[in-house]
């Protein structure tokens, strides 16, 4: 079923929510609250999972309910119920208003929110052809599985595994200073992976398809985004070619980096070291805190002066992209390095105030509707040239002995989002400005500031792909969001190169 102008699901505009609303926010206004908001929160989920063709798994799951946090003294409150009715609704406003009022005496700084604008009864979806759940689970199954025979078709690769994970979540936002808002939006993620097993163990090569916000017309093809039948044909050849490829020389190198590779390193050393939370040290429980301290605002060399990172939570198809977050705030687009030097931070409400900003870059987001919002990543990503539309193919002339690494694997980096290393899905030898052939086993090491220091060039906006993940976690207790990071293939000056078996076998 196709659906060029989507709209809310009717079934989720029939809840009870001008009931719950009133009901809500009466009872936390009469409790003493000084703020109140109600959030509806429907996640509707469902995975799919192949291996040799035949199916694993499938799981379904609506998880539906609504949360209200309220403002007592500076101190929140927070509770949430699964039971959707006026009731149940002031209950659970006064409770948060009693849990306010017990952790009081424990506040420490007086939560004030930042002001944004009143936005009465607005909604918002996010752009797709084709709800996924509007297609029969059994067609899903039967495109996966053609995929599947595509490449266990070819020769030397033993198995096979596909899966796609698709998401419809629906939002309605309410609070006391008046805005009402209503949103939905789809996302998705298929991949396969081709395996070979052989004397030396088994590799593996998967699809570099980047999940993302749109419908089910991107696994089939049908919006042009992705070029299936290709990747799927080169997959199996790439594949050999790795199984005999050469071991790495470790040492400094000069890389080109793929998008396919290069989103999960700016996710992990600027999308979370950005976090304000982690760089004051609220948040640090849950994968540490960030290098990337407030003192150092406008004076930090992040990178070299062709570094432009923005945060976004507006560019079309992003896993992050919103209309509005979960505090009522509109999405915006706003500098995090410019130049090289740190210029922002991802905040919410209650982190602006702290940081001297007059308002909310739209950062808040809450998993569930039994978890309390908290400051979560925007899209963040690398900028392209915006002079020259530099190729992939222009920087690897530039490099004379290098790699190109492609593809996303293992990655590893501290808790100040600082020393790191990682690895990728396939490394081409560059000898004199063209590639030479696979390499295996690489691995690159290297601190923040002197990785991103040493990026020389990006390419320009024709190598600039949207990237990203379903399953970034944060908090105690732990919460997932999605999230998405564009960038360029960029050249990167004489990076530390581990040998992954060397490094195995020490």
């Amino acid at each position: 079923m196709s659906n060029a102008t989507p709209t809310v699901d009717a079934d989720f505009r029939a809840l009870p929510l001008a009931a719950l609303t009133d009901a809500a926010l009466s009872a936390a206004r009469a409790a003493g609250a000084e703020h109140a908001d109600l959030r509806v929160h429907r996640a509707l989920t469902q995975s799919i999972r192949l291996r040799d063709g035949r199916v694993e798994s499938v799981g379904d799951a609506d998880d539906l309910g609504f949360a209200v946090r309220v403002l007592v003294d500076g101190t929140w409150g927070f509770a949430s119920h699964c039971e959707l009715t006026p009731d149940a609704a002031a209950d659970v406003a006064r409770k948060a208003v009693a849990v306010a009022t017990i952790t009081r005496a424990l506040n420490r700084e007086r939560v004030e929110l930042a002001d944004e604008p009143v936005y009465r009864d607005v909604s918002w979806v996010s752009p797709y052809r084709t709800d996924p759940f509007a297609v029969p689970t059994a067609d899903k199954v039967a495109l996966l599985q053609d995929y599947s025979r595509r490449l266990a078709d070819a020769d030397g690769v033993d198995h096979v595994t596909a899966s796609i994970l698709q998401v419809k979540e629906q939002t309605y936002y309410a609070d006391t200073a008046g805005s009402v808002i209503t949103q939905q939006r789809v996302r998705l993620h298929p991949a396969l992976e081709a395996i070979t097993v052989g004397e030396s163990g088994f590799e593996s090569m998967r699809t570099l398809a980047p999940p993302v916000g749109r419908g089910w017309e991107y696994v089939t093809g049908a919006d042009g985004m992705w070029d299936w039948d290709g990747e799927l044909a080169r997959i199996p050849g790439w594949l050999a070619e790795k199984v005999t490829a050469p071991s790495v020389e470790p040492g400094p190198t000069d890389l080109v980096i793929d998008p396919s590779n290069l989103w999960l390193t700016i996710h992990e050393s600027i999308g979370h070291a950005t976090e304000y939370d982690r760089a004051i040290g609220y948040e640090s429980a849950y994968a540490g805190t960030s290098f990337a301290t407030p003192d150092q605002l406008g004076t930090l060399r992040y990178g070299s002066p062709v570094m432009h990172v923005t945060g976004d939570r507006t560019i079309e198809h992003g896993l992050a992209t919103i209309g509005y977050d979960d505090e009522g705030v509109a999405g915006q687009s706003w500098d995090l390095v410019r130049d090289g030097t740190l210029v922002g931070y991802q905040l919410d409400r209650a982190f602006a105030p702290r940081l001297g900003v007059a308002r909310s870059n739209g950062c808040s987001y809450a998993d569930s509707p039994h978890h309390v919002p908290i400051q979560r990543m925007a899209n963040v990503s690398l900028q392209p040239d915006p002079d020259n539309d530099t190729s992939t193919a222009d920087l690897i002339s530039r490099a004379q002995d290098g790699i190109y690494i492609v593809g996303d694997r293992s990655w590893s980096i501290d808790m100040q989002r600082y020393n790191f290393q990682f690895t990728g899905q396939r490394f081409f030898r560059i000898r004199d400005g063209e590639l030479a052939g696979q390499l295996r086993d690489v691995a690159y090491q290297a601190t923040t500031t002197e990785f991103w220091g040493a990026m020389e060039a990006v390419g320009g906006p024709s190598t600039w792909v949207l990237g990203g993940a379903f399953n970034c976690g944060k908090a105690q207790p732990g919460q997932i969001a999605s999230v998405s990071h564009g960038c360029p293939s960029v050249l990167v000056r004489g990076v530390n190169i581990l040998n992954t078996r060397q490094e195995a076998d020490r």
